[in-house]
């Protein structure tokens, strides 16, 4: 007879919770260097954790494995939402998942995006200039929200976009930590944002709410299903939310970045001059390649689980179908297989590289394609974004502080502590303070 508590001494679940971002090494120090799968126990159920392009390839194989079910629950619902596109696979996910594509990933849709970055980077650095002191973090929040909110059709003032960024950007940064307060706040910002949602999508339904074609709201509001049904206004919403949100989570990696230019003088001055150069902050080669390397070093999302259809194996290792495969994307995004010294935070190396898809182990925003995989559609949003960002931080009209930059890896998700100092780089200051 099995012994309960041998089954749950073995689990590797707990682990996840106390070792974060630091769990994936410890489970490949079971294994010997270099090794592509390594078995482990998860949710009570036996699981193998890959890595690299081999673990890319296995994971990505939607006849292999199925998405659907395998993200616990208590992450589902509180990030993606109930019933969400991340939820599904095959034909209904790749019917789903079309609209995002239309949404998000054209040039277009990123063409139309980039000029509202500049101008609400533009804000932030006015008000870090006038003695602001958001946070690189904080701002970025306000920036990206604002910008994306409009991008996507929405209502509201200036305001009252950032502060219903600020509760998606607090959905982000409580969902992995279902031991903490900030979950329950991140429950109660989800309802919050689920209705207020729900309210827009019916207000576009009714024409209350002018809805402009080629925008998020207009083809959430217009989606319907394969039978031709359109979306509950509630899903609908969710959606809509899915078309945002993930374009305010890239705030974290501005909080990284403000660490990774605090601690490199010289890329900081090589940005500034490319943006001085240009004359804008969007689209500088310099940038987007220091924005690639933040979003292959830093911890964001640490894993992906997928749930086996078949037996599956790789590298010598077997699960049986039924059991889970996890895709270490750290683990991946640093596989001295696939980069040259991995372990070093080298933006030069995407100097040059305008496909990055085409990078089997470069896996931050997931893998595979965009159409027939699970690989995030506002990928080009969110390198454009951050490249933004990044230009913004290295100009002359700011300096980021160097507190608060220490990163804990045991919270899921983190960033540096105090979300990256700025201030304005020359302040008058009262003789009299």
């Amino acid at each position: 007879m099995r012994n309960p508590l041998r089954t749950v001494l073995n689990d590797d679940s707990l682990s996840v919770l106390t070792r974060g971002y630091d769990f994936g090494a410890h489970i490949w120090r079971r294994t010997q260097a270099g090794a592509r799968a390594v078995p482990m126990r998860l949710l009570g159920k036996e699981a193998l954790l890959v890595r690299g392009v081999d673990g890319v390839e296995v994971f990505y194989d939607s006849e292999r494995i199925a998405r659907h079910g395998a993200m616990p629950a208590l992450v589902q619902e509180t990030l993606f939402g109930h019933g969400s596109v991340h939820s599904l696979d095959g034909d209904e996910h790749r019917h789903r998942k079309s609209a995002f594509i239309d949404v998000a990933y054209e040039d277009a849709q990123v063409a139309r995006l980039t000029p509202l970055f500049e101008r609400e980077w533009q804000v932030e650095l006015d008000a870090w200039a006038d003695g602001g002191e958001r946070t690189a973090y904080d701002a970025a929040v306000g920036a990206f929200g604002r910008a994306s909110m409009q991008w996507a059709g929405l209502p509201g003032t200036p305001d009252a976009q950032t502060r219903w960024a600020a509760r998606l950007a607090q959905i982000v940064d409580g969902f992995g930590a279902p031991y903490s307060p900030a979950y329950v706040m991140a429950q109660l910002n989800r309802r919050w944002s689920d209705n207020h949602a729900q309210k827009l999508i019916e207000a576009a339904r009714s024409g209350m709410l002018p809805a402009e074609a080629g925008t998020a709201l207009h083809t959430w509001s217009h989606h319907r299903d394969r039978e031709g049904q359109l979306l509950p206004a509630r899903l609908a919403g969710i959606e809509l939310q899915n078309s945002i949100r993930p374009m305010i989570a890239v705030a974290r990696f501005v909080a990284f970045a403000a660490k990774e230019l605090h601690d490199r003088p010289e890329w900081r001055e090589r940005i500034a001059a490319e943006s001085a150069e240009r004359g804008v902050l969007t689209d500088g080669p310099l940038a987007t390649a220091f924005a690639q390397e933040i979003r292959r070093t830093a911890p964001f999302v640490p894993m992906l689980p997928g749930t086996a259809l078949v037996d599956i194996a790789l590298d010598g290792e077997r699960v049986s179908a039924g059991g889970r495969v996890v895709l270490d994307i750290q683990a991946t995004n640093t596989d001295d297989h696939a980069w040259d010294r991995p372990e070093e935070f080298r933006p030069e190396r995407f100097e040059g590289v305008e496909d990055y898809e085409a990078l089997a182990a470069f896996v931050p925003h997931g893998g595979a394609t965009v159409a027939r995989g699970h690989r995030c559609p506002g990928e080009k949003l969110a390198i454009a974004g951050l490249a933004t960002a990044i230009a913004a931080l290295s100009g002359p009209r700011v300096t980021i502080l160097g507190s608060g930059l220490e990163v804990n890896r045991r919270r899921l998700p983190t960033m540096p502590a105090s979300g990256g100092q700025v201030r304005a780089a020359s302040r008058t200051r009262c003789p009299i303070h």
